[in-house]
């Protein structure tokens, strides 16, 4: 091989270290941003909801909560998920009794499929399916209000005229959401048990009595106050989120779809994440009764 072939291969070899070299320095500074700008993302919505939870008990101790903005909101969030939560609902509770049934029969205990699709589906599925609907429906729905007055200046106005788009915007929106969570979880109990009863009874020949009786065994009163805790912090989350992403949009129509899809995904994700832990924390200080 001659000379100038070997500095040749020798610069190709160099070109090529250098290329691959400056495609990690670049795979490392996108992940380096990714994770600042999702950590003062983290920051921002904290500060906001942090905001919102003052200026909302400064409002309710001096008599001046936004009740009629409030109830408009939640009646907003009611029409949009109320119908959704019963048609999730079914399917939900005739899956869970169909599951467990056909398990618990092959073990010879029938009568435990009440408490075991009861306990399904109110210590998991309802909080879940709420925060999914409320996440789904609702946060687009915010997220696609904020957004679009955010484009056109509408919150821009209000900070020139001096009033908090926090007061007036999200704090009425966090308190619908809070109020209509509970209110969805426990639509979500009713008809996914109702329709788990109704499956285990026609289809898997369980006697109502035994299904309600191992239903009320096992079931404790704490575990629907938990249930409803976990519905109104999935809310509570949920609503922030789509405020923040609502009051941050840019860029025009295209920016308020990218803000509603953000906060659709966002919410679902953090749900998600936070459902876990809540779950095993209430696992290992709330163990299932034995009956």
């Amino acid at each position: 091989m001659s000379s100038t072939e070997t500095d040749d291969s020798y610069q190709a070899t160099e070109m090529s270290n250098a290329a691959e070299m400056s495609g990690a320095q670049v795979l490392r500074r996108n992940f380096g941003e990714t994770v600042l700008s999702s950590l003062a993302t983290l920051g921002r919505s904290l500060r906001m909801a942090a905001n919102a939870v003052r200026i909302g008990g400064a409002d309710l101790t001096r008599l001046r909560f936004p009740v009629h903005e409030t109830l408009t909101q939640a009646w907003f969030l009611i029409r949009v998920t109320a119908i959704p939560s019963v048609l999730m609902a079914i399917p939900f509770g005739v899956i869970v009794s169909a599951q467990v049934g056909n398990i618990v029969s092959q073990l010879g205990a029938d009568s435990m499929i009440g408490a075991a699709g009861g306990l399904g589906v109110i210590k998991q599925g309802a909080p879940l399916a709420t925060a999914m609907l409320l996440g789904g429906a609702g946060a687009a729905a915010i997220a696609a209000d904020l957004g679009a007055r955010t484009i056109r200046e509408e919150v821009d106005a209000m900070r020139v005229m001096g009033v908090d788009p926090v007061q007036r915007l999200v704090v009425p929106r966090i308190a619908a959401m809070m109020l209509v969570a509970p209110l969805l979880n426990v639509l979500i109990i009713c008809i996914g048990i109702a329709s788990g009863f109704a499956v285990a009874v026609t289809a898997l020949g369980v006697t109502p009595g035994s299904y309600w009786q191992s239903f009320g065994s096992f079931t404790m009163p704490i575990d629907i106050w938990v249930s409803l805790v976990k519905s109104v912090i999935f809310g509570f989350l949920v609503v922030v989120i789509a405020c923040q992403r609502g009051l941050e949009a840019k860029g025009g129509p295209r920016g308020v779809a990218d803000g509603v899809n953000a906060a659709v995904v966002m919410s679902v994700a953090a749900v998600t994440v936070l459902n876990t832990a809540i779950t095993q924390v209430v696992t290992m200080f709330i163990p299932i009764r034995m009956a």
